[in-house]
């Protein structure tokens, strides 16, 4: 399963890239409100594509929320633990180059 989370991995890197560039153009948190946007509109398709119908899909509506939530602090926690981890090293390289 390396592969696949390499896979994983190289495609993270690519909206990370997307944002990266986006910093030119407007602030950190704007970026971050965009990435955030998106990715709830694409999970809310990704779950709707599961489901035959609208009263499916309501029915498993705070179920389907809670996994994602749940999904989205497991990685935010790893991420915080690394940044935190590796502050002066990344927080040094990160005032370098303003991208994170």
């Amino acid at each position: 399963m390396v592969d696949d989370n390499q896979e994983l991995f190289d495609r993270a890197d690519a909206f990370i890239n997307l944002a990266n560039e986006k910093l030119t153009e407007v602030s950190p948190g704007q970026v971050s409100a965009a990435l955030n946007y998106a990715s709830a509109r694409f999970c809310a398709w990704l779950s709707a594509s599961g489901f035959a119908t609208a009263e499916e899909m309501t029915a498993s509506r705070e179920e389907t929320i809670a996994y994602f939530v749940e999904a989205f602090r497991g990685s935010l926690e790893i991420h915080m633990d690394e940044y935190i981890d590796n502050f002066s090293q990344y927080m040094e390289r990160a005032s370098q180059s303003d991208q994170p």
